[in-house]
């Protein structure tokens, strides 16, 4: 009986914890990669994000009011220190591609707008982002983001649909741009036309 229980421990134990390949932060609650770059091909991608909310002044949000052009997703929590560390680039990226793309955010865990208003104000940003504290805006990311995967990126393409993620800290401002300037190059043409 005891060689049965410490078998489903394990598997119990991983369920649990919701083990991913993903790197931990201990006791902080929150999930972050290692950058891990995923792109979907247009004839793969699944149906638009839905997602409504209020952002950081309360104020609704409706990342459908940004269709017809690219969106990038940054989510984001001023307690988390690679959001910190990448926010520089983050803003110089969304300057750099300019009107080509929205860039809106998704701020987690932040017990108060206040903290998140901070950070956008010691940063610079100009997007909007959607206030998420309890981390719900992450279930539109259903196989892309988890409920605690943080910080991320994901590229919207113009019909709303994931085109691309970026899960943990940014490689480079230029990893970002590129992304979104690859979903408006036109498709390579075969030989055959």
């Amino acid at each position: 009986m005891k060689r049965l229980l410490a078998g489903l421990a394990v598997p119990l134990l991983l369920a649990v914890t919701g083990c991913t390949s993903l790197q931990g932060a201990g006791d902080k609650g929150f999930v972050t990669g290692d950058g891990t770059i995923r792109t979907v091909a247009a004839a793969d991608r699944a149906d638009a994000v839905e997602l409504t909310g209020e952002d950081l002044d309360g104020n609704p949000l409706d990342i459908a009011d940004f269709r017809g052009k690219p969106v990038v997703v940054v989510v984001w929590g001023s307690w988390c220190t690679p959001c910190r560390v990448e926010a520089p680039d983050v803003v110089d990226a969304a300057e750099e591609i300019g009107a080509d793309a929205q860039f809106v955010g998704i701020n987690l865990r932040n017990s108060s707008t206040a903290e998140a208003q901070a950070y956008v104000r010691t940063y610079g940003i100009t997007y909007p982002s959607f206030y998420s504290p309890d981390g719900k805006a992450m279930l539109q990311f259903q196989g892309t983001l988890g409920p605690r995967t943080i910080p991320a990126f994901v590229i919207l393409d113009e019909e709303g649909r994931i085109a691309a993620s970026i899960i943990g800290k940014l490689p480079s401002k230029r990893t970002l741009v590129d992304l979104v300037s690859d979903l408006d190059a036109p498709a390579p043409r075969s030989a055959d036309g």
